[in-house]
């Protein structure tokens, strides 16, 4: 029924042996000895703290989307270091590799990777990016953000929240697992037809990408149900479509794309499955297929996921900026129509993934002019961001940094976009590191947006602000790395530089390699003040504790509840009477008002079925790599009776009683009121520091 497959296996670990796990790697070697002792130290620090029963309680159970979208975010952290990790790696190799006479160390010819391991950190690098570090932040950040931006208690379906949480753990688990454990995939981060097929890759690095992929990708379609079901049927009186903040506008159109564009990357994968394990051939072009469907149904869903990370990257800087500008956002309506046009022609673009691919004239000319028409929309909302700004009050704290910085990225990225979609350009420096430049000027963009975002809503969450020097620092250096690793590489891509290169031949481009291999040393010290703005807030964070509105010119309706967010939102559901409604409050001078009465809240209970479901999940997912037959099945019969199981509960809510919902908002009410929580009912930062600094010179 299986494809037989050369090399041992036995009926308890299938392929699975102790040659398969790389400990005569050094490099392998380090990596498992450094996660091993931080894990341990994780380990030793929450056992020695007592903390694994609250734990358990308040983190591995929760449905609290709130908890979900910070833990989405922590995910994302750590797989970006990963993949940062690998950039480093590459960078270097391709430094050392530069010329005939350059030395080799560890086993390769040049430098210190052989191709092969080359290739995998290659593939990986680009896998955990785009899927596992970028998608997760951004994830996150919706699930913190959009309930409470329209006035929700929590998402449409909190468990299925969870379950969209712990299947994206199971496949950054997987992921990680590939590193100490068998290998990782050598045929690209895109999955390259034909080398992701048995013949040229009969090892298990394949299959490692594509259950990782495959698990993933049905946790972020359930999230973009959720998602969606939320804005349409979860909105606070009053907050119609005409009101509703940009953010969410970006995170719905997103949440389409997702909804529409993942399902596909699941049947291109599904149809490699098939070709892997049942010797079918949908893309094996001697025996019937065709490579050319295997690269259409990726790049169908690759190029509409671009504008699934970007929009709710654009989503943040149109938060940011108002805030930190002091004054509405400048044309909300053609925002707004703006993200719902960019996911509409984020469906019309793909084939200019491969307008070297003998596509006819007319076709090539169809995908050029609609890659073109994505940069009116783009282009409005930069105009918008711009006039917003026009002659505002702007203030330059950490997340205006992030959200200006994404703005010169996008200049930068946006128009070398255009040049590309000129398929006579394309045909010039395709498969250039142009192309990687330009792709990872919007991806820096990206992160820019997201780390903006994490920076501003911080607060809201934990009731604290991040270190605003340590902060400014990190934000700098990052730039600076930026700028150092991605200026060269266009200058590279014009000079003939060649993508996926472990050997570069020309010494003369060595120049513009050490000045990358120097923007990935900022990178690293960028790395450093990330942890050190994240130490330095914890241990200050009575100093830097606040109210409501952290920023003292918010605008939306997150801004009106206490930092950090009570795991009901909101006692009582708000009433929206305006588009900008903590500013229309502020400004009509309603920011302390307090309800006559409270009632009894409905909230959904904790649940351990979702860490149960993503345990199985990897479970089968590592069963299926290593083709352990008896793992799988029990991990599809644990999967299936769990749910079923699940689906017959019914103590799955509980309800908070008025009383205690008035006694912890008093309590939180209280805890605003003290001197150190700047902006605690909606008096600007500024105002609330100068106000304190006046009293203390009269006393």
């Amino acid at each position: 029924m299986f494809v037989h497959l050369q090399g041992p296996w036995t009926p308890l670990l299938g392929r699975l042996s102790l040659s398969q796990i790389p400990y005569n790697n050094p490099i392998i070697v380090g990596a498992f000895v450094f996660a091993a002792v931080l894990g341990l130290a994780l380990v030793g620090a929450v056992t020695y703290a007592g903390q694994w029963g609250p734990l358990w309680r308040n983190w591995f159970t929760t449905v609290d989307h709130k908890k979900i979208g910070v833990m989405y975010i922590l995910v994302g952290l750590v797989m970006l270091f990963r993949g940062f990790i690998d950039a480093l790696m590459m960078r270097t190799q391709q430094l050392m590799a530069d010329g005939p006479h350059s030395p080799g160390f560890l086993g390769s010819l040049h430098g210190y990777l052989t191709p092969y391991h080359f290739g995998q950190i290659y593939s990986a690098h680009g896998t955990i990016m785009i899927l596992f570090a970028v998608t997760p932040i951004l994830v996150g950040l919706m699930n913190i953000v959009v309930p409470l931006q329209i006035g929700a208690r929590d998402m449409a379906y909190p468990y299925l929240n969870a379950v969209g949480l712990w299947l994206t753990v199971a496949a950054t688990a997987l992921v990680m697992l590939s590193l100490f454990v068998g290998d990782f995939s050598h045929a690209g981060w895109v999955g390259l037809i034909p080398l992701t097929e048995l013949p040229y890759s009969p090892g298990v690095g394949v299959d490692y990408w594509m259950w990782a992929i495959q698990i993933g990708s049905v946790g972020t379609t359930l999230g973009a149900i959720n998602l969606i079901a939320t804005i349409v049927k979860m909105r606070a009186p009053g907050m119609t479509w005409g009101r509703l903040p940009i953010f969410t506008w970006a995170a719905l159109s997103t949440n389409i794309i997702a909804l529409s564009s993942f399902p596909v990357l699941t049947v291109a994968l599904a149809l490699l499955g098939l070709d892997r394990y049942f010797g079918t051939h949908f893309f094996t072009a001697g025996m019937g297929g065709n490579l050319m469907l295997y690269t259409n149904l990726f790049w169908i869903w690759g190029h509409p996921e671009v504008y699934f990370v970007v929009l709710p990257a654009f989503g943040t800087i149109s938060e940011i900026v108002p805030t930190f500008s002091e004054k509405p956002l400048f044309g909300y309506v053609t925002m707004a129509a703006a993200s719902l046009a960019i996911a509409g022609l984020s469906w019309a673009v793909w084939l200019h993934h491969f307008f070297t691919m003998g596509a006819s004239p007319e076709v090539n000319a169809f995908f050029s002019v609609a890659t073109m028409l994505v940069g009116i929309p783009t282009g409005v909302k930069v105009f918008n961001w711009a006039f917003t700004m026009y002659r505002a009050r702007m203030r330059f704290e950490t997340p205006m940094l992030w959200a200006v910085g994404a703005l010169v990225l996008l200049l930068i990225g946006g128009l070398t976009g255009m040049m590309l979609a000129v398929p006579a350009i394309d045909y010039t420096v395709h498969n250039s590191v142009f192309v990687i430049a330009h792709f990872h000027t919007m991806l820096m963009l990206i992160a820019f947006g997201a780390l903006g975002g994490i920076t501003y809503w911080f607060p809201k969450v934990f009731g604290f602000k991040l270190d605003e020097a340590t902060g400014k620092r990190f934000f700098w250096y990052f730039s600076a790395g930026t700028f150092m690793v991605f200026v060269p590489m266009y200058m590279l891509g014009f000079m003939g530089m060649t993508r996926r290169l472990d050997y570069v031949a020309n010494p003369h481009w060595w120049p513009f390699l050490m000045a990358e291999e120097i923007g990935i040393g900022l990178y690293s010290v960028s790395v450093y003040y990330m942890v050190k703005q994240l130490y330095v807030s914890i241990r200050d964070r009575a100093d830097n504790r606040v109210g409501n509105d952290a920023w003292g010119t918010s605008r939306s309706l997150e801004w009106i509840t206490h930092s950090p967010v009570p795991y009901y939102n909101f006692a009582v559901t708000p009433q929206v009477n305006a588009r900008d409604e903590w500013a229309w409050r502020r400004d009509q001078g309603f920011t302390s008002l307090k309800p006559d009465e409270y009632e009894d809240i409905h909230m959904p209970k904790n649940t351990a079925v979702p860490l149960v479901i993503g345990a199985f999940s990897m479970a089968l997912g590592f069963g299926l790599v290593w083709r352990i037959w008896w793992l799988s099945e029990l991990a599809l019969a644990g999967l299936i009776v769990t749910v079923i199981v699940r689906a017959f509960a019914t103590d799955t809510d509980t309800i908070i009683a008025a009383d205690d919902v008035r006694r912890m908002e008093r309590a939180a009410a209280q805890a605003a009121a003290a001197p150190n929580a700047s902006g605690a009912l909606g008096l600007p930062v500024r105002g609330a520091v100068a106000s304190r600094q006046d009293s203390r010179r009269d006393s």
